[in-house]
Formats: structure tokens, C-alpha cells, sequence
């Protein structure tokens, strides 16, 4: 594999590992009051009664970043050795996880989409 895959695999498990620090839009309550990360989720007012389930979604964005970055360092290290199959395999793993969050996160479907199109180009 290339060069420039490593370094897409690399910028992913970067990526992963940030998901609660830089976020994406979700809204909660009623109102559709709009945190974008945990921080923000941990800076709401205490009464704010939806404070609970943005901080819950978010570290839950954390801990699942966190596994996909795990799993995406197997593939990583996989990759550097030729072990396609379990370049395969770790990759699978990380959108598996990353399911929950894939229309916000964007991080591990597409690579692993693009692994299998150039896997079966070779």
C-alpha cells in the first residue's frame, strides 16, 4: 500500500482519538439546543436539563473514538508490515464501531470503503 494510505490511516486514528474535542452539531431537547463537544457539553449551566445527556453522548464520542483509534493503530501497524488481511480486518473493525456515529464522525467508512477499492484493484 501507499505511502499516502499510511498517512490517511495515520490522520484517522488522529482524528478518532479527537472526536469529542472537535465535534460536530447535535442538538438536545425540545429546543434543539445545539452542543458541538464535550467541553461545551461540560460548560452547560447544572440546571440545564439536558446537561447529563449531551455530556453522556459526547463521552460516549470520546470512549468510541478512542476504540476505533485502537483498532485503527492494528490496521497501521498491519499495513506497514504488508498484512493486508488484517489491514482488512482492523478496518472493518473501526467502521463497525464507528456505526453510531458515522453520518457526524466521516472518519473510518470511507477509508475502509476506499482500503476495499484499491484491495480489489490489486
Amino acid at each position: 500500500m501507499s505511502e499516502d494510505f499510511i498517512n490517511q490511516v495515520e490522520e484517522a486514528i488522529a482524528s478518532s482519538r479527537k472526536w469529542a474535542e472537535t465535534g460536530w452539531p447535535v442538538t438536545f431537547g425540545p429546543r434543539n439546543v445545539e452542543v458541538s463537544s464535550l467541553k461545551q457539553a461540560q460548560s452547560l449551566p447544572k440546571n440545564f436539563i439536558f446537561r447529563q445527556e449531551a455530556a453522556n453522548y459526547w463521552n460516549q464520542a470520546k470512549l468510541t473514538g478512542n476504540d476505533a483509534a485502537d483498532s485503527g493503530q492494528k490496521a497501521l501497524d498491519a499495513l506497514k508490515k504488508g498484512n493486508l488481511s488484517a489491514v482488512d480486518n482492523a478496518l472493518y473493525f473501526c467502521q463497525f464501531i464507528e456505526k453510531p456515529f458515522t453520518e457526524d464522525a466521516k472518519t473510518w467508512l470511507p477509508l475502509y470503503e476506499a482500503f476495499k477499492g484499491t484491495r480489489a484493484g490489486l
